[in-house]
């Protein structure tokens, strides 16, 4: 799962600030966790916090109980 998608689901951003945000990342060739966090969208607890979700996901041990 892409991070951005993973933060709307989570409703920590909305689709609209993902997608502006992700032109903005396509112009300035940064990272979209960085991104968002230098523009206040999401603090850098939420970035970590959705990092390690999205690494369980992706490696299958992602398991909701």
């Amino acid at each position: 799962m892409k991070l951005g998608e993973l933060l709307v689901r989570k409703k920590l951003i909305s689709q609209e600030q993902l997608n502006q945000a992700l032109e903005l990342q396509a112009s300035m060739h940064c990272q979209l966790g960085e991104l968002l966090v230098d523009r206040s969208l999401i603090s850098a607890e939420h970035l970590t916090r959705a990092l390690q979700e999205q690494y369980w996901r992706n490696n299958g041990f992602w398991v909701i109980g």
